[in-house]
């Protein structure tokens, strides 16, 4: 894909996701029911922290690709490492674990990950911005562009770390309110909980391997080009 054609996605995608991630956040209070957005407000849900992490990457995209446009080669190196650790470790394994990991319990029993009661407050479209378009974006960011992947003890290390970071702050809200971030929590005793983090995190684990894999099959071992 030409640089400028490039560059232009990733703005459009920037402004797309920064545009969900306004309107999740600017929902009207009045219409909220009693038991959401409480204690720690939308940033305690891992989909709302998904949308403000690929913002951040596709304004980093962008940023590399306009570097590239103007010639800008030493830094839009430097840029373009970020970028693809972003990518890689972070942007696609927990967009498309936010996706599938949603839909399956869906599926399966609504109420235990999204509410009926917040069919009142969030529209259709923005559920399926959030929760759906997410994978798709993910998918096509591989087919647009290659991505150099970190070593994998770097890449993994990242990942688990945000990963404990994450889970960190859904434990201490649960400490402060008594409440889970997700009901779905409340079916687990101590060591229920335990093992589905682990099961959780090995799950997004395997989407980071699955990540570079179609990395590789689609790019091969090719350098980047600047």
């Amino acid at each position: 894909m030409e640089i400028s054609t490039l560059a232009a996605y990733h703005c459009l995608a920037f402004v797309w996701y920064f545009f969900v991630a306004y309107s999740i956040t600017h929902l009207r209070t009045e219409e909220r029911p009693s038991e959401v957005f409480l204690y720690g407000g939308q940033w305690k849900y891992l989909t709302v922290l998904n949308l403000v992490l690929q913002a951040v990457f596709y304004g980093v995209s962008f940023l590399a690709d306009v570097l590239r446009l103007i010639k800008k080669l030493r830094c839009a190196k430097s840029v373009i490492s970020s970028r693809d650790l972003l990518f890689s470790a972070l942007a696609f394994p927990v967009s498309t674990f936010v996706s599938i990991s949603f839909w399956t319990l869906y599926t399966y029993n609504r109420e235990l990950v999204y509410p009926r009661s917040l069919d009142g407050v969030i529209p259709l479209w923005l559920n399926h911005a959030m929760h759906t378009v997410v994978l798709p974006f993910a998918l096509l960011e591989i087919l647009a562009t290659p991505h150099r992947y970190p070593a994998k003890k770097k890449g993994l290390i990242l990942l688990g770390f945000v990963s404990f970071l994450y889970i960190s702050w859904v434990l201490w809200i649960y400490s402060v309110t008594g409440e889970w971030v997700y009901p779905l929590f409340a079916l687990f005793n101590p060591a229920g909980l335990a093992a589905f983090f682990t099961g959780s995190l090995a799950i997004v684990v395997s989407f980071y391997n699955f990540g570079e894999f179609l990395n590789r099959m689609i790019w091969g071992q090719s350098k980047l080009c600047f």
